[in-house]
């Protein structure tokens, strides 16, 4: 059987408080995994235009190698 399916059988023996915490609790995690998938898509010009500014930069001799022994 699928995990999923494994895993439904298993929730429906907890106990009727425990069913609710746990289905709080992955409420809560898809709440925050949508949050953080709309706010990735939202950044991505920001991001963009923040690469090309980097790219630039450096094809001009504006920036210093980074030394991850002298950090």
């Amino acid at each position: 059987r699928n995990r999923s399916r494994r895993g439904a059988d298993r929730f429906a023996t907890l106990p009727p408080e425990e069913q609710d915490r746990v289905a709080n609790w992955l409420l809560e995690e898809l709440r925050d995994d949508e949050r953080w998938s709309q706010q990735f898509d939202g950044s991505q010009d920001a991001l963009a235009n923040l690469a090309a500014e980097a790219r630039a930069d450096r094809d001009a001799g504006r920036t210093t190698d980074l030394t991850p022994e002298k950090l």
